[in-house]
């Protein structure tokens, strides 16, 4: 029985590493080094214990907690303790970001694109791919977790001993096992790639949003998310390691119930089938936009729902954030005041920063979807009819472009809505409104560069996401840490004038949206001209 189950299944295991021979070192070297980079930053970024403590102070305030989670160790705020409080939870998600991909890539694709059903044509028992992705993910958070925690013990910084450095890097790589137990499940679950993504990054969501809420309101609420469990360890302060156990726990259950599921079900299938269309087509599908809206109107739900509710998690905390200004004079000598602002308003610039590039991603992944349209084969059938190529792209990109808009506009009214019934005083809209558009050339950059890609570089499209990824580091973490201002200038969002703190510079915007036009350009003429590939 378990060889019948499990036949092969190191064969499937050096597959997968020969598969992503160069995937996986590429994560696991970017994320280590990002880590081990910002440690050393953060010993020459406050030179006394005045401007640590100093620094303290403004992370106590509760916009930050629900950013970054609660602090531990404020009061004697040194590299370690400012090392786990404003860099683990950011690592972890990004961590288990990872981890989602990899294990949809080597289950649920595999299964839907039919090269599982080729191997399991051969002797190879039924439960050998998912093992095998299963080893093989568990050994790359494992080493993660081992090369982390002895580069970050390996700086010799005081206050980074061997214990805390290798809790951090535990902390980390059971974050990415646990999320690729989640995966691993939602792949028995749903029936394509694309539910199976959607689900997991459902559930990482949901799981920030818990723990923001727990974080600033009621720390019960945060042991309901498993984000939570990685910051309760108090990583160079206390070095708690049993809720490590808790998530290796949640993590063993999902596994179990990811093997059960698996051999009970049908290849192909999940036990979330897919509905049977309607017998005649709507009249939005003679359109190649009403297409492209339609094969995508499930995401573009869900993430609409899901930036309301961003903006609305943002912005409940508002209420404590004035409070905390009002009762803590050592912040409000800090913040240099701006004439016509309060404290409070000063803090939407750095708001919506994240939130602009937060909407970025989806506009990103409703554009790129022709490319997976184009993967499987499905676009010749499209330009075989009376569609041009032009339409096609310009049918996607006009998406892209909308729900780019959509998104950055629910979560400001999220944003709005929450903090107005949180606040004796509440913010103007039309300062929110002002300070969310004026990210949108950015926006409209990051899209003019994946229609680029697209058109001309079509096997490189994780090179946008890979200059989102930069962008949101050297944005959100640019200042704090104190990168170069070159750094932050190679990014579209470093750019975008920060309302209402600062005045609106029309050059710099106008420069973005002329750059994304002709990145556009140059990807229509490059998509109208190179063959597609299937």
């Amino acid at each position: 029985m378990w060889k019948q189950f499990y036949s092969e299944t190191g064969t499937m295991t050096r597959f997968l590493i020969r598969r992503d021979r160069i995937r996986f070192p590429i994560w696991i070297i970017v994320l280590s080094f990002i880590t081990i980079v910002t440690a050393t930053a953060f010993t020459g970024l406050y030179k006394s214990e005045e401007e640590r403590q100093a620094i303290a102070e403004t992370m106590k305030n509760p916009a930050m907690t629900a950013m970054v989670g609660p602090g531990y160790g404020l009061d004697h705020y040194t590299e370690g303790p400012m090392m786990a409080h404003q860099m683990l939870l950011f690592t972890a998600i990004v961590v288990a970001i990872m981890s989602i991909l990899l294990v949809t890539r080597h289950t649920r694709t595999d299964e839907e694109e039919g090269r599982l059903e080729l191997i399991r044509s051969l002797p190879v028992g039924r439960l050998s791919s998912l093992s095998a992705t299963i080893i093989v993910l568990l050994t790359m958070n494992s080493l993660l977790a081992i090369i982390i925690g002895f580069g970050l013990y390996s700086l010799h910084i005081g206050s980074m001993d061997l214990e805390g450095s290798l809790l951090y890097g535990v902390v980390l790589g059971t974050t990415g096992i646990f999320f690729s137990a989640v995966t691993a499940f939602f792949a028995q679950v749903s029936s394509n790639a694309r539910g199976t993504i959607g689900l997991s990054f459902t559930v990482l969501g949901i799981s920030y949003l818990i723990r923001a809420i727990g974080d600033v309101s009621n720390e019960t609420i945060s042991w309901f998310s498993p984000l939570g469990w990685g910051l309760k360890t108090e990583v160079y302060v206390n070095n708690y390691w049993w809720p490590i156990g808790l998530t290796i726990l949640f993590s063993i259950i999902l596994i179990i119930l990811a093997y059960y599921l698996n051999t009970i079900r049908d290849v192909g299938a999940g036990f979330i089938s897919a509905r049977p269309g309607r017998k005649h087509a709507s009249r939005l599908l003679q359109s190649s936009l009403g297409l492209a809206f339609r094969i995508q109107r499930t995401s573009i739900m869900t993430w609409a729902i899901g930036m309301f509710i961003l903006g609305v998690s943002y912005g409940s905390v508002f209420g404590d954030l004035e409070l905390f200004f009002s009762s803590n004079e050592m912040v409000s000598q800090m913040l240099t005041p701006v004439e016509g602002l309060t404290l409070t308003e000063q803090f939407v610039s750095m708001l919506m920063a994240v939130i602009s590039m937060i909407s970025t991603v989806p506009a990103l992944i409703f554009l790129f979807k022709l490319k997976g349209e184009e993967k499987q084969n499905r676009t010749e059938h499209l330009l075989t009819r009376a569609v041009s190529r032009y339409k096609l792209l310009g049918s996607y990109l006009f998406l892209s472009i909308l729900m780019g808009f959509v998104m950055l506009c629910l979560a400001t009214i999220g944003l709005w809505a929450a903090a107005a019934s949180v606040m004796q005083e509440p913010i103007s809209f039309s300062l929110l409104c002002k300070a969310a558009i004026v990210y949108l050339p950015a926006i409209w950059l990051m899209t003019g560069l994946g229609v680029f890609v697209i058109g001309v570089i079509p096997r490189f499209s994780g090179f946008a996401w890979l200059y989102l990824g930069y962008s949101f580091f050297v944005v959100y973490l640019g200042e704090l840490l104190q990168f170069p201002e070159w750094m932050g200038n190679l990014s579209p969002f470093g750019h975008v004038p920060q309302l209402p703190v600062e005045e609106i510079n029309y050059v710099s915007i106008t420069l973005l949206t002329c750059i994304s036009v002709v990145f556009m350009i140059i990807g229509f003429i490059g998509y109208r001209k190179r063959d597609i590939e299937g």
